[in-house]
């Protein structure tokens, strides 16, 4: 009841209608100056954000002509809104910079929308507890339970301080290997395998850095953590071999650039085009849209062929059987013809058809092509290729022979399975059943 006494009395003995006029004018001067900064920036700017009030830069400006209005106004009368306005936009600030640094950072994460929901309750508990004056009486309160941890001694206010902490700065170095990564390697490095290890290194050492100044500056011993290096060190020599051994192949691959992405490769049949380079495995999509995950100790050590190394050029094939009895110049004519006619198939090499086999059931010619872009697919441009070597043939004239047995009864003087009584079949000189044509089957 004090708390409320002394808001009301607050309340009463300030200006409300001047502290209202400042911070509106505060408020459209910061949203007028953050709309005007932000006519070049891209999109996913933590500064602008997509719809101005929900980047940065707009809390910080309302904060900063707040808190200088507030200081203006306090010479002449007690100032009310503009003292609980000031905490509120700190809340603000902080919250739009973890929200918009998170989904910078992690940009298809679902993670990130739990992560900015616990924030945002946090901080605006905070807040709330700082306008009514109790923020300094829960932290004694928070102060004065301790829990021990072996020799040690800690409170719960230098824990959840120490997790705030640790937060902001993970936060602030992800921030900073973002923006790194965006204004600079994008332009001083072209090669992607290159700049992804390059960005990779940036945020590790960053957030490195930033979690040894946050457990410093809550005061832990940093020389107790050469204990839980030394049995980290034990755990990747033991159980953790096979996740260490990933994470090195993978900055392997990356310096030495032996695959990079955009390549096309096959990999223990899997074949289809690298679409990222992580620390720990590669991914790889088909053509089809599947998606295979291959851990980069697989790559270092197994056979793999990379199509795109040498050449641009892949080569397609599809098979066509015809009759013995066409003309083999004509039906090569008309599968090429065929292949030459799809836009994605290479002038150079041309398209050529060879007679590979004389099959049971006619002439086996293979057509081969090329395309530069197997991204795009092949069972679809060999679909469309088939269906046009099907409508040259049919208008040719030229036969697709259906696959055909004959079945042949010989005289041995037993009655035939399956014939009725009396019906006993007689032999030819040439051994088929008389009475008709070969059946097929």
């Amino acid at each position: 009841m004090e708390i409320l006494d002394k808001l009301l009395t607050d309340f009463n003995h300030s200006s409300v209608w001047l502290e209202l006029g400042v911070l509106a004018a505060a408020i459209a001067i910061a949203l007028f100056a953050a709309r005007l900064i932000g006519r070049n920036q891209p999109p996913d700017s933590v500064w602008i954000g997509r719809n101005t009030i929900d980047g940065l830069l707009f809390p910080l400006i309302a904060l900063v002509l707040t808190f200088a209005g507030r200081l203006a106004v306090e010479h002449y009368h007690p100032v009310f809104v503009l003292r609980i306005a000031v905490p509120m936009l700190v809340s603000l600030a902080l919250i739009r910079f973890i929200a918009r640094v998170l989904r910078v950072a992690f940009p298809a994460s679902a993670l990130v929308r739990l992560l900015e929901g616990l924030f945002s309750w946090v901080i605006w508990g905070a807040a709330v507890l700082w306008i009514v004056g109790l923020l300094p009486a829960v932290r004694s309160e928070l102060d004065a339970i301790t829990l021990n941890f072996g020799k040690s001694t800690v409170s719960v206010a230098t824990l959840i301080e120490g997790a705030l902490s640790a937060s902001l700065v993970l936060v602030a170095a992800l921030w900073i290997s973002a923006t790194f990564e965006r204004r600079v390697l994008s332009t001083a490095v072209t090669d992607l395998s290159m700049r992804k290890v390059a960005g990779n290194a940036v945020r590790a050492v960053l957030l490195l850095v930033g979690m040894l100044f946050a457990l410093s500056a809550v005061g832990v011993d940093l020389t107790a953590l050469s204990v839980l290096g030394g049995a980290v060190g034990v755990g990747l020599g033991f159980g953790l071999q096979k996740l260490a051994s990933n994470y090195v192949s993978g900055f392997v691959i990356l310096l030495e650039r032996s695959l990079r992405i955009g390549d096309n490769v096959r990999v223990d049949g899997f074949e289809g085009r690298i679409t990222d380079i992580k620390t720990r495995y590669t991914l790889i999509r088909a053509g089809n849209g599947r998606e295979s995950i291959v851990p980069n100790e697989t790559l270092i050590t197994q056979r793999v062929e990379n199509l795109s190394d040498a050449d641009r050029k892949f080569n397609v094939t599809t098979n066509i059987v015809v009759g013995y009895d066409s003309d083999v110049g004509q039906v090569q004519a008309i599968l090429c013809a065929a292949a030459a006619a799809q836009p994605r198939v290479l002038k150079e090499p041309v398209p050529v058809a060879f007679l590979i086999n004389f099959a049971p059931d006619g002439l086996e010619f293979s057509l081969n092509f090329w395309i530069s872009d197997p991204s795009a697919g092949s069972l679809n441009l060999r679909s469309a290729i088939n269906i046009a070597i099907l409508d040259g043939l049919r208008a040719a004239n030229i036969d697709i022979p259906y696959p055909q047995r004959v079945v042949q009864f010989k005289d041995s003087g037993a009655m035939p399975a399956g014939l009725p009584s009396g019906a006993a079949p007689t032999a030819s000189a040439s051994g088929e059943t008389s009475g008709g044509s070969p059946s097929a089957l």
